[in-house]
């Protein structure tokens, strides 16, 4: 976990679902998969509590979402969303820029 994650103005919220992220993310691909029900498990979260934080998360460019599918008898579903971990340096530098704002 980057130290600069505790000076970017994160929840404390965002903090545990970012950290659950990193936790399950490919040190390769810095991709990872869970769905919401297994955040919100993990982290003691609703999956609609979860929803917000990751929609915050993206906001504040610390991670990617993308949708995945996958086929079952013959038929495309959707499966969970795929996450990807940004650089810190991203979110640092629009956090530092919206500072400049207030």
């Amino acid at each position: 976990m980057p130290n600069a994650i505790f000076h970017i103005g994160l929840s404390a919220g965002e903090i545990a679902v970012y950290s659950y992220l990193m936790y399950c993310e490919d040190r390769k691909s810095h991709q990872c998969w869970p769905s919401y029900k297994t955040i919100g498990r993990a982290v003691g979260m609703s999956e609609n509590t979860v929803r917000k934080y990751v929609h915050e998360l993206w906001y504040k460019e610390l991670i990617q979402i993308e949708p995945s599918k996958y086929e079952s008898s013959g038929q495309i579903r959707n499966g969970n969303l795929q996450y990807k971990i940004l650089p810190i340096q991203r979110a640092i530098d629009n956090y530092n820029e919206s500072q400049m704002w207030k």
